[in-house]
């Protein structure tokens, strides 16, 4: 998840709905050797046990925590905390010629 939708949902998320969250990474993430979205010198399995091992629902988190855990596994939110994803335009009427070598 990219950095800018993070932040915005780090602002009103639940402990509980993080709680969520780190479970459906749990259970759905494949290869936890994928380089981390956070720390690109870390994987993910590094990054899980750094953000999300010992995670407490009753503890107050920094809210740069929040956007750093949810940068990491936000893909695995439930979806009626996504962001919606925006479609591109697409262009109908593009003007193509040959190259000329």
């Amino acid at each position: 998840m990219n950095r800018i939708d993070a932040k915005k949902i780090a602002k009103t998320i639940t402990n509980e709905q993080l709680l969520e969250m780190f479970n459906n990474a749990k259970s759905y993430v494949k290869d936890w050797t994928k380089v981390s979205v956070c720390n690109k010198g870390f994987t993910k399995g590094t990054s899980w046990n750094i953000l999300a091992k010992d995670f407490d629902v009753n503890e107050q988190y920094h809210n740069l925590s929040k956007v750093n855990m949810i940068r990491e596994f936000g893909d695995y939110l439930p979806d009626n905390i996504k962001p919606e994803k925006k479609t591109r335009k697409k262009y109908e009427n593009l003007v193509h010629q040959e190259p000329k070598f």
